[in-house]
């Protein structure tokens, strides 16, 4: 009874007119970003933080939330007509979608791929609103030291699901978290690594070095990789499938629907990780294997249903836990620090209509990608013929002017273009940023539980490990570091980096 009435609670708060409208824009402006090859919804998410200082608070958040799923959508629709993923995750249903647009049969795959992402949506929201609450129950009788730990598994998960060499992976970790260690120190009030810069004693603009880091790099490298985008048809029609293909997509969504909401709440990168494992068990599965690669209907449905619910099981422990489980949630947790909001199991019972809000709107989004997105496929193939030196002017612009009107404070203009460089240099390096952004917001939370732990425990450090819960945490990230490097899996690693390049 109580999942009932918190459901009304979030869809009163969703459905209010303010909520809906940008609901809405969310799920546009993300299915944009999707079709748009090179600017990805991290990017975009980063850039429009600045914003969301002006919004309140779950209209923000509900806006940014439909800017992910939606770019889980989007990206679909460039993977099947132009070969071109809009998303990482969108890479498998390249595979088999543009087959099908080859064979003259794109209306149906992105109709599969609404559809299928729109019934793991619905699946994956009810899930988050059935486990949320019990989760955030648990989360409320953690101590310093649990979290301590918790944020500990966070941390080692984004390295162990980062592609290319640990060693590299745990670096970003490392300097993620030396950089959130810049300000001024919470218990003495000494400036630290501020460099004498007295704009720096709050710390560095988490939205500085979100758009440094993931926005102006991912600019210069799209600017120095552009690829021309052939459309491969400009009409696309036969929207609805057969009744042999809906026959042929409903296994393929069930099992991806699953497969996506387990591994969604996996720190690093569920979606994409869902994909690829969702395309290997249908292939494994299927009495047809040799259809995929020329067009399987299973290789389009299972990966996209897959995707779009780790998308949105990825929540779970951002409203549970206040952990991220990738980069996109680690900036909605800046988008909540933005509005004075303190992540965790707290926001569920001080801000109820917050919590159940965004939960509500998940749904009425997906409902809006199917509803307005199949009939506005003629526009989105005509904006895949805009050329990237058009748009890259503009998103320089809008982070400029959003960056700095957060704080009115020209060393964060600075720490943009730094970031940029820095963000650029480290692809270059073939140097995953997200695990860098995980440390960097994590980092403060992280040294605060730990001093507090030390605290409580007059400086004893084995309370991490006397501690029930906390020792079970700590032993799961120790196992997780001794997995990544096993030799077969860096060696898988290693493989699967090469693939993506």
């Amino acid at each position: 009874m109580d999942l009932i009435s918190n459901l009304a609670l979030g869809f009163s708060t969703a459905a209010s007119p303010a909520n809906l409208l940008f609901c809405l824009i969310g799920v546009l402006l993300g299915t944009l970003i999707g079709v748009l090859p090179g600017i990805g919804a991290t990017a975009t998410i980063a850039m429009l933080l600045p914003i969301t200082f002006q919004l309140e608070p779950v209209s923000s958040l509900i806006m940014l939330a439909g800017i992910y799923y939606g770019a889980q959508y989007g990206g679909s629709t460039t993977a099947i007509l132009i070969n071109m993923p809009g998303e990482s995750s969108s890479a498998v249903t390249a595979i088999d979608g543009y087959q099908m647009a080859r064979n003259g049969r794109a209306g149906t795959a992105l109709a599969i791929a609404a559809l299928g992402s729109f019934f793991a949506g619905t699946v994956s929201t009810f899930l988050v609103a059935l486990f949320a609450p019990p989760l955030t129950e648990i989360a409320l009788e953690f101590g310093a030291a649990e979290y301590f730990s918790l944020m500990i598994v966070g941390l080692v998960s984004s390295v162990a699901l980062a592609h290319g060499s640990v060693i590299k992976a745990l670096a970003m970790v490392a300097l993620g978290l030396l950089l959130g260690l810049v300000g001024t120190d919470i218990y003495t009030g000494t400036p630290r690594f501020t460099l004498g810069i007295r704009e720096y004693a709050d710390g560095l603009n988490f939205v500085a070095v979100a758009v440094g880091v993931f926005g102006i790099a991912e600019i210069l490298r799209n600017l120095e990789s552009e690829k021309t985008r052939e459309v491969l048809m400009a009409r696309v029609t036969d929207l609805m499938p057969t009744k042999e293909d809906f026959k042929r997509m409903f296994a393929p969504v069930i099992r991806g629907t699953v497969i996506g909401s387990a591994l969604g709440v996996l720190p690093g990168g569920g979606a994409i990780l869902a994909a690829f494992a969702s395309y290997t068990v249908e292939k494994r599965l299927s009495d047809r294997p040799a259809e995929f690669g020329r067009g399987a209907i299973a290789g389009v449905a299972g990966p996209e249903s897959a995707n779009n619910a780790g998308a949105q099981t990825s929540f779970i422990p951002l409203l549970t836990l206040g952990i991220p489980a990738n980069p996109v949630m680690a900036l909605m947790i800046g988008a909540m620090i933005i509005q004075g909001i303190v992540p965790g199991p707290n926001v569920a019972v001080e801000q109820p209509a917050l919590f159940w809000g965004i939960i509500a709107s998940m749904w009425i989004g997906n409902l809006m990608l199917v509803v307005l997105n199949l009939p506005l496929i003629g526009l989105w193939v005509k904006l895949l013929k805009i050329p990237y030196f058009v748009l890259f002017p503009i998103i320089m612009a809008f982070c400029s002017i959003g960056v700095y009107s957060v704080n009115s404070n020209v060393y964060d203009l600075y720490a943009v273009a730094f970031f940029g460089l820095v963000g650029y240099l480290l692809l270059k390096l073939r140097c995953e940023p997200a695990p860098l952004l995980l440390g960097f917001v994590l980092g403060p939370l992280l040294e605060e539980n730990l001093r507090r732990a030390m605290i409580l425990s007059r400086g004893d450090p084995t309370t991490f490990v006397t501690r029930p819960i906390s020792a079970v945490l700590l032993a799961i990230a120790a196992a997780v570091l001794v997995i990544v490097f096993l030799p077969a899996v860096k060696a898988k690693r290693e493989e699967v980096f090469v693939e993506e390049d």
